[in-house]
């Protein structure tokens, strides 16, 4: 009895500070993404069509370093569920909790595996970049996962069949991924045409062929992969977790569960590359369609 007791205070207090470690590393996703989100407004972060193109033992394989850096993900993701702080805690998954987290899973699986193996090239990428990635998808994953099995997540999905959010919410994360392969596979065309007539190696910008895409939101954007894994991701968290507070931003912060924490640091992240891509484009192609927008269609 006393080994037994002794046994189960070790493990409620390791479990206490898993869920403390959780806790502060939540807020720390709240409040990165504001501040390195502008940051990159000032530089060119070192992949794709800002790559290096200098050869150095910095820069890296852009195919394979994009799949070891987004496998990630789903690998710690899968992790925290079997094995994670509240992993233990539950009787049962719930029905709710299965279909978002294969929901998280399935799209992971595109991106780390059969986009980038579909993907005839990449440029390649300063190693900066996938090693701040991992760091990133490591802690969303573990976000992810601690919270799809917390009580918080748990007394949220109980009703969740019953809430026209929940399916609005699944609605939109199935949209947001289809438009967002959709639209990667216009990009993945360019690649594919250009390999065919032998432009497959650099052209005089030294990085991968590139031209204007055309259809569907590239008719009023130019990042519409970007806008639709937004769209997903919100569809993700309007399904997932309760909407947090908008005031004061110390409430917004406690209120905050992950699902909204990923689309908001996506936002932040993402915005300032849409941007300079955007420049990127009109300085490059001076037939680009001037009536195009970065990311948001009509508005940014």
């Amino acid at each position: 009895m006393v080994f037994g007791s002794t046994s189960s205070r070790q493990s409620s207090i390791t479990t206490l500070k898993m869920i403390q470690l959780y806790e502060v590393t939540r807020k720390c996703f709240f409040l990165l993404p504001p501040i390195a989100g502008p940051l990159q407004f000032l530089i060119n972060a070192p992949f794709g069509r800002f790559a290096p193109s200098n050869d150095s033992i910095f820069v890296v394989d852009g195919i394979k370093s994009w799949i070891i850096m987004e496998l990630v993900a789903p690998i710690t993701f899968i992790s925290v569920l079997y094995r994670g702080p509240c992993a233990s805690s539950l009787p049962a998954i719930s029905t709710p909790q299965v279909i978002l987290s294969s929901l998280f899973i399935v799209h992971y699986l595109n991106r780390a595996i059969i986009s980038p193996l579909r993907t005839p090239s990449r440029s390649k990428s300063h190693i900066v970049v996938p090693l701040l990635a991992v760091i990133f998808n490591i802690v969303n994953g573990a976000l992810m996962g601690t919270y799809l099995l917390s009580p918080t997540a748990s007394a949220f999905l109980a009703g969740a069949f019953s809430r026209p959010s929940f399916w609005a919410g699944i609605m939109l994360c199935a949209c947001g991924f289809a438009g967002n392969i959709l639209h990667d596979e216009v990009l993945l065309d360019i690649r594919r045409k250009s390999q065919a007539k032998g432009k497959r190696n650099e052209n005089k910008l030294g990085k991968e062929h590139y031209a204007i895409p055309h259809g569907y939101l590239y008719r009023y954007i130019s990042y519409p992969n970007y806008f639709c894994e937004w769209l997903e991701w919100f569809g993700y968290a309007l399904a997932a977790a309760p909407l947090p507070a908008l005031m004061p931003l110390t409430e917004t912060m406690r209120t905050a569960q992950p699902p909204w924490l990923f689309f908001w640091a996506e936002v932040f992240l993402m915005i300032s590359r849409a941007y300079k891509g955007h420049q990127w484009y009109h300085k490059n192609f001076p037939e680009y369609p001037k009536e195009r927008k970065a990311v948001v269609p009509f508005i940014f």
